[in-house]
């Protein structure tokens, strides 16, 4: 073994005690990407790698949140790479999703804002998503309605109402997110959730929430006022 690989296999040795010892704490952030890539490219020094990519991204939320194409076009980056990154979000989704499917949503709302944020709040394009709730506010379904450009995304009142109607929703929560990262809600945002609002009143369905999910925090169109 070269001196070279020695220096690799004994720092991946180290970063792997510091994490068996004492958590994910104790990595920086590019050291526990560097770590996950060790494991899909056990041959390379992974760190430089690991920090270009933070930077392309702009940190872990970032990163984690890229979609495949996107990380295999940064330089060093293949198929098993990029399925490596995207199966450490997956596994973190599916964690705080649980949290929020095993008690009512009314009652876990802080659950549901750190699910949000870890599925959202990273997106480069803006996404709206229905939660929709039974009449003990149990999360019956999670669904992506609408995908749009960098600011903007169709939703129509019809098909909402209506994909409430299909489930037997007894309420729903609009959740969108602004890829800008400022979650201050627009006034097509307020509009809209207003005539949701109106739609499903006279057919008993609720509209617990409207919450918009960027970088710098979350907004609640219902906190706010403004439904």
């Amino acid at each position: 073994m070269n001196e070279g690989a020695s220096d690799t296999t004994g720092h991946r040795a180290r970063l792997r005690s510091r994490l068996l010892g004492h958590g994910g704490e104790a990595l920086l952030d590019h050291e526990l990407i560097e770590y996950l890539l060790a494991l899909a490219i056990p041959r390379r020094d992974t760190k430089p790698l690991a920090k270009a990519l933070l930077r392309e991204f702009g940190g872990i939320g970032g990163l984690l949140a890229a979609d495949a194409d996107a990380l295999m076009r940064v330089d060093g980056m293949g198929e098993t790479s990029a399925a490596a990154i995207k199966i450490a979000h997956a596994a973190a989704i599916r964690l705080v999703q649980g949290e929020v499917a095993a008690r009512p949503v009314l009652a876990n709302w802080q659950a549901l804002l750190d699910y949000l944020r870890a599925e959202m709040a990273h997106h480069a394009i803006e996404r709206v998503r229905v939660l929709h709730l039974n009449s003990r506010n149990m999360l019956i379904r999670d669904e992506l309605m609408s995908e749009g450009s960098i600011d903007q995304a169709a939703v129509h009142v019809r098909e909402v109402i209506r994909r409430a109607i299909d489930l037997g929703s007894a309420a729903i929560i609009l959740v969108h997110n602004h890829p800008s990262g400022d979650p201050q809600p627009s006034r097509a945002d307020i509009d809209l959730t207003r005539a949701i609002v109106s739609a499903g009143k006279p057919l008993g369905i609720a509209v617990h929430d409207h919450l918009v999910i960027g970088t710098d925090g979350h907004a609640s169109l219902r906190a706010m006022g403004l439904i």
